[in-house]
């Protein structure tokens, strides 16, 4: 039931407890900005949206609004999804139902409004596009190919360049899936 898996990630268990493990293995905790740990715990100062407005060093945000690897391992995690209604969305997009794609826009919505103060320094960038994949940044094919993704008719290497060298400010958002025909979205097969 789409309530009940909302409740599952509303309280963030399975990534909440990953956090957990790395900060206390890690010993992570003593490195984290007193601004946030001053008034949070550990493992929450672990989660990027509290983190990342105790950030001074520019930073370049390059991300999918619906990362491929969270879906699968956050956001509709078998110990979440046991009656395997997830499954087929997991593996393509084009498979999910209605209610999954407002599910998944509420999630994109929320970082985007996690992400606003972030994008208002002027020495910050971002490139987030409306595709499902991960890790775009390694790939050729994502990164700077004739048919790689695009936003403002710009590749991602071309984006974090013109960031980089202080050619022209990059504060690129796509619009919500499916939108962009240009994606290399993450399609599993089996």
């Amino acid at each position: 039931h789409l309530g009940d898996f909302r409740r599952y990630v509303a309280g963030g268990h399975t990534l909440r407890n990953m956090y957990h493990g790395v900060v206390t293995l890690q010993g992570a905790a003593k490195n984290l900005p007193r601004a946030c740990t001053n008034h949070l715990d550990p493992t929450s100062c672990f989660f990027p949206q509290n983190i990342i407005s105790n950030l001074r060093t520019p930073m370049f945000l390059l991300n999918t609004a619906y990362d491929s690897w969270q879906i699968l391992a956050s956001l509709a995690p078998p110990s979440a999804d046991h009656q395997g209604t997830w499954k087929a969305c997991q593996k393509n997009p084009a498979n999910c139902s209605p209610s999954q794609i407002n599910f998944l826009q509420g999630f994109r919505n929320q970082m985007l409004n996690t992400i606003k103060r972030f994008s208002m320094s002027k020495q910050n960038g971002l490139f987030i596009n409306s595709c499902f994949a991960h890790c775009q940044s390694e790939r050729q094919d994502t990164w700077f190919a004739d048919n790689s993704p695009l936003l403002g008719n710009k590749a991602i290497a071309l984006a974090v360049g013109d960031w980089f060298f202080d050619r022209a400010p990059v504060k690129q958002i796509d619009c919500p899936y499916p939108c962009d025909k240009t994606c290399h979205n993450l399609i599993f097969r089996s």
